[in-house]
């Protein structure tokens, strides 16, 4: 699969942990920086990029990470088509995509461990959408408030 990554100093560390990971697993990366570790950048700077990609399709999904995953959160679901959450159990990492089309999972690098964002990363790329009604009838109504 191909899966775009991004992350803030805040998410650096777990960004590269989850990329190996990933690498591992036979996924291809793009990885949408932060390229090394720096104090000052900023999450809209790494996190809007990587949306536009998995909304133009040129990743099938996505995985931005920062302090808390919630700025991340924040600023990819400002771009239209993008489906972004804050995900903290397993549950809600296979259900966001079965029944809300999830396309890109937000993480935090300093509230999740390792070993807990590798069970969340692939349960979500492992989850597909099941398409049905009542959840394309759902999802018509958040594409409407898109405009």
């Amino acid at each position: 699969m191909e899966i775009g990554i991004a992350a803030d100093h805040g998410g650096y560390e777990l960004k590269e942990s989850i990329k190996n990971f990933l690498v591992s697993q036979g996924h291809h990366i793009t990885d949408f920086g932060a390229y090394v570790l720096d104090s000052k950048d900023d999450y809209p700077d790494f996190v809007i990029p990587l949306a536009h990609a998995v909304v133009n399709k040129e990743v099938e999904r996505g995985i931005a990470v920062c302090g808390s995953g919630v700025g991340a959160s924040v600023a990819a679901n400002k771009v239209a088509g993008v489906r972004a959450a804050l995900i903290n159990d397993h549950f809600s990492a296979h259900q966001g995509v079965e029944d809300d089309d999830l396309n890109l999972l937000c993480l935090g690098g300093r509230v999740t461990g390792n070993m807990a964002a590798q069970e969340l990363v692939t349960a979500f790329l492992n989850a597909k959408f099941t398409g049905e009604e009542r959840h394309l009838r759902r999802l018509g109504k958040v594409r409407a408030l898109e405009g």
